[in-house]
This record gives structure tokens, sequence and C-alpha cells, in this order.
């Protein structure tokens, strides 16, 4: 662990892409992260045959985020973690390795990962509602997108009638989400973008319905 048991956190990213997500971790993490970020703005090779003159020797972090781009890079920095026994999330990425998770998008990553505090604020989102007179009163977003993108469309749907607040939330995601909405999945027929409103509307209408059953409403 980090300086005062926060949880030591190191980011690769390149040319400031994932400057938004850090940013939401900073903000939205409740100071338990001691977050460094190593940045790679150089242009880089097609291909990249020896990457120990971007990635540092040894890795001495709980957990690494990795938004590079270049996938030699990901590929060199999946084995230095694994080296030293550093768990790596590599949203988006295929990575055939143990210690590296690789949901599809950031708000996808499971409670299952071994990543520490990480994982408790960070992946699938997951929302506490309170409803009064037919709409929603507030929202607590328990767990949520690093980009910051649950709890800024969690704030837009307070005071909307519920039956409109599972479909706004699904919008306002897609607006704040700092996913690339090129990257379009042919399987699927969706992007990035437009999976994570889905996965924030689903989790949304699963808080409200929470809420019906406590009450004693089947409707």
């Amino acid at each position: 662990m980090g300086q005062n048991n926060k949880q030591k956190i190191l980011v690769f990213e390149q040319d400031n892409k994932a400057e938004k997500k850090i940013a939401g971790i900073r903000e939205f993490g409740e100071d338990r992260f001691d977050l460094a970020v190593i940045s790679i703005d150089e242009p880089l090779p097609p291909v990249i045959e020896d990457s120990t003159e971007y990635l540092p020797d040894d890795i001495a972090a709980d957990l690494v985020l990795d938004y590079l781009t270049h996938p030699d890079l990901s590929t060199d920095l999946a084995a230095l973690c694994r080296k030293n026994n550093v768990p790596v999330i590599a949203s988006g990425k295929k990575i055939n390795d143990k210690w590296v998770y690789t949901p599809p998008i950031c708000c996808a990553l499971s409670r299952k990962a071994d990543a520490g505090a990480y994982k408790n604020l960070f992946g699938a989102p997951e929302f506490e509602v309170t409803v009064s007179d037919g709409q929603i009163a507030s929202v607590r977003v328990k767990r949520g997108a690093p980009c910051g993108a649950s709890w800024r469309a969690a704030k837009k749907i307070e005071g909307l009638p519920v039956e409109d607040a599972v479909i706004r939330m699904g919008l306002e995601t897609q607006f704040f989400c700092t996913a690339d909405p090129a990257g379009w999945d042919p399987i699927g027929g969706k992007s990035p973008v437009h999976f994570a409103g889905e996965i924030h509307a689903s989790a949304l209408e699963k808080a409200i319905e929470k809420v019906r059953k406590e009450n004693g409403d089947n409707n």
C-alpha cells in the first residue's frame, strides 16, 4: 500500500488520452488512492521490439491502469507487472495474462477483480436511490465509471419521474462518457459509449426495483 495506507496506483497513458479518467479517479476516489501517472507523449514506431526505452525497469505499485494505445507497450507492460506480481486493468484490450483484467470498457469491471480498493469504487455501476411522490429524490453512486460519468449522470436524473429516469440515465451517461465512440463492436452492434449507457441504465433500473420491493410495490 502507498502512503497513509492508500492504494498505490500507477497509471500509464499516451498523449494525455486518459486525462479525464485520471481526473475522475482523483475527484471521486474519496482520497483512497496514491495516484502516479506515466505519460508517453512522443511519436512511436508501428512496431516496438524493445520497450525498455518507454517503460520502467520495475513496477512499485499495488495496481496498474493501462490506458496505453500501442499494443506492444501494453503487452510488455503486462509482462512487467506479472514479474512484479502487480495486477493490471487494461479495459478493451485482448491480453491473455492472468494478471490482466480486460473488461470491454472501464465501467464493466467486475467486483471479482483482484484490484483492491479501486474495484470497490470503480467498475460496473451500482446505485442507491430514494423515491418520493413518483420522482427520483436522490441517487447515491456506490460504484461507478472512473471517468466520473456515473456521478455526473446521476445528478441529472434527480427530480425526474421514475418512469423517465432509466432511459435518461442511459442518455446522460453517453453524454458524459469518455470512451471512444468510434470503437464499434461488429458483433454486438454497439459502440463503447452505447454499451456504457446500457450498463448504467440497467444498474439504475435494478436500484429502482429494489426500492419498489422494499415498499411492497409490485407494479
